[in-house]
């Protein structure tokens, strides 16, 4: 029988590492619909349901959210170029993974844009950032060095990754801009003008 106790919040009955996620998911739907000024611990508890004390209960306060919510953004990119247990891909499958849609949606480019504003603040998401791209830029160098061993060529494999990585960014953010005007087999192209002429032809052995 009851004893006309109210159920307590929903969070109570989940797990740590679901609660902590359904905060994460939060975090990003808000960046995505509202950009970083909509990032605030009320806009994210409204949204997930969660209690403020949640928030730094899991993640020690809002810019560790944040932190934890670029790491999530992030991760379906390290997870397509990466894959745990996985040959990494060759440069020109990598090249092809990077323009996949599920990197430049609206939605993925309203969260990386509200991130990036935030991340020469410091703290919590600069250090994040500089461990998530340290990782992204060691993959990008060693299909870089594996395709210049390929064709027998010498170059500088993280120059060349760190300028990869950058011409990458400019081109998803036109693709999301103006759609119109550039395509992903545009995009690829570029990075092919930039890559081929130093590193031969991708996807072709020595």
């Amino acid at each position: 029988m009851s004893d006309g106790a109210l159920p307590g919040p929903r969070f109570r009955r989940l797990g740590r590492e679901v609660r902590a996620a359904m905060l994460v998911e939060a975090g990003m739907k808000v960046l995505a619909e509202g950009g970083i000024r909509a990032f605030t611990v009320d806009n994210i508890c409204k949204v997930s349901g969660a209690s403020r004390g949640l928030v730094t209960h899991h993640f020690g306060s809002k810019d560790g959210l944040l932190a934890a919510v670029y790491a999530a953004a992030y991760r379906p990119l390290l997870e397509a170029i990466a894959p745990e247990g996985a040959e990494p891909p060759e440069l020109g499958e990598l090249v092809d993974h990077l323009f996949s849609p599920a990197n430049y949606t609206h939605e993925t480019l309203n969260v990386w844009l509200a991130i990036w504003s935030e991340i020469a603040t410091g703290g919590a998401l600069r250090d994040e950032h500089r461990t998530l791209y340290a990782r992204y830029r060691a993959v990008v160098a060693g299909a870089v060095a594996a395709q210049a061993a390929r064709h027998g060529r010498t170059v500088n494999a993280e120059a060349m990754a760190i300028t990869l990585i950058a011409l990458v960014d400019g081109l998803w953010l036109e693709l999301c801009l103006d759609p119109t005007g550039m395509t992903p087999e545009s995009a690829k192209a570029a990075c092919l003008a930039l890559l081929e002429p130093v590193l031969g032809p991708l996807g072709e052995a020595a």
